[in-house]
Protein backbone atom coordinates (compact mmCIF):
# COMPACT_ATOMS: atom_id res chain seq x y z
CA UNK A 1 0.00 0.00 0.00
CA UNK A 2 2.77 2.30 0.50
CA UNK A 3 4.25 2.15 -2.99
CA UNK A 4 0.64 3.05 -4.26
CA UNK A 5 0.10 5.69 -2.06
CA UNK A 6 3.35 7.25 -3.30
CA UNK A 7 2.78 6.67 -6.77
CA UNK A 8 -0.23 8.20 -6.23
CA UNK A 9 1.05 11.46 -4.42
CA UNK A 10 4.10 11.67 -7.03
CA UNK A 11 2.01 11.54 -9.62
CA UNK A 12 -1.24 13.33 -8.15
CA UNK A 13 -2.82 15.44 -11.48
CA UNK A 14 -2.44 11.72 -13.36
CA UNK A 15 -3.48 9.72 -10.45
CA UNK A 16 -6.86 12.11 -9.78
CA UNK A 17 -7.61 12.16 -13.68
CA UNK A 18 -7.73 8.10 -13.59
CA UNK A 19 -9.85 8.06 -10.71
CA UNK A 20 -12.27 10.37 -11.49
CA UNK A 21 -13.23 8.05 -14.52
CA UNK A 22 -15.07 6.31 -11.08
CA UNK A 23 -16.21 9.53 -9.45
CA UNK A 24 -19.43 9.44 -10.71
CA UNK A 25 -19.81 12.84 -11.35
CA UNK A 26 -17.71 14.00 -8.74
CA UNK A 27 -16.04 17.55 -9.40
CA UNK A 28 -12.23 17.42 -9.93
CA UNK A 29 -12.01 19.95 -7.07
CA UNK A 30 -14.40 18.11 -4.46
CA UNK A 31 -12.95 14.60 -5.60
CA UNK A 32 -8.94 16.41 -4.91
CA UNK A 33 -9.90 17.27 -1.74
CA UNK A 34 -12.13 13.67 -1.10
CA UNK A 35 -8.68 11.70 -1.83
CA UNK A 36 -6.21 14.08 -0.27
CA UNK A 37 -8.01 12.82 3.05
CA UNK A 38 -6.65 9.06 2.35
CA UNK A 39 -3.88 9.94 0.29
CA UNK A 40 -1.12 11.75 2.06
CA UNK A 41 2.10 11.43 3.78
CA UNK A 42 0.33 10.21 6.85
CA UNK A 43 -1.65 7.52 5.23
CA UNK A 44 1.48 6.53 3.76
CA UNK A 45 3.60 5.57 6.90
CA UNK A 46 1.63 6.56 10.26
CA UNK A 47 4.35 5.80 12.84
CA UNK A 48 3.83 5.21 16.52
CA UNK A 49 0.78 7.90 16.85
CA UNK A 50 -1.50 5.47 13.95
CA UNK A 51 -1.09 2.51 15.23
CA UNK A 52 -2.05 4.25 18.53
CA UNK A 53 -4.79 5.74 17.10
CA UNK A 54 -6.22 1.80 15.54
CA UNK A 55 -5.53 0.26 18.69
CA UNK A 56 -7.66 2.74 20.91
CA UNK A 57 -10.54 2.78 17.95
CA UNK A 58 -10.38 -0.88 17.90
CA UNK A 59 -10.42 -1.04 21.98
CA UNK A 60 -13.39 1.37 21.58
CA UNK A 61 -14.59 -0.92 18.91
CA UNK A 62 -14.54 -4.09 21.38
CA UNK A 63 -15.86 -2.38 24.39
CA UNK A 64 -19.19 -1.76 22.75
CA UNK A 65 -19.76 -4.58 21.59
CA UNK A 66 -18.81 -4.16 18.33
CA UNK A 67 -16.79 -7.27 17.23
CA UNK A 68 -17.70 -11.01 18.45
CA UNK A 69 -14.21 -11.97 19.44
CA UNK A 70 -11.33 -9.45 20.13
CA UNK A 71 -9.83 -8.01 17.19
CA UNK A 72 -5.96 -7.88 17.37
CA UNK A 73 -3.93 -6.02 14.62
CA UNK A 74 -0.06 -7.29 13.15
CA UNK A 75 1.48 -4.04 11.87
CA UNK A 76 3.70 -5.10 9.07
CA UNK A 77 6.85 -2.94 8.61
Amino acid sequence: MRESISAGLESREEALSYALQYGRGLDARLADRFVGMYVNRLTEDYGDEGREAVAELLGRGEEIGAFEQPVRVEFVP
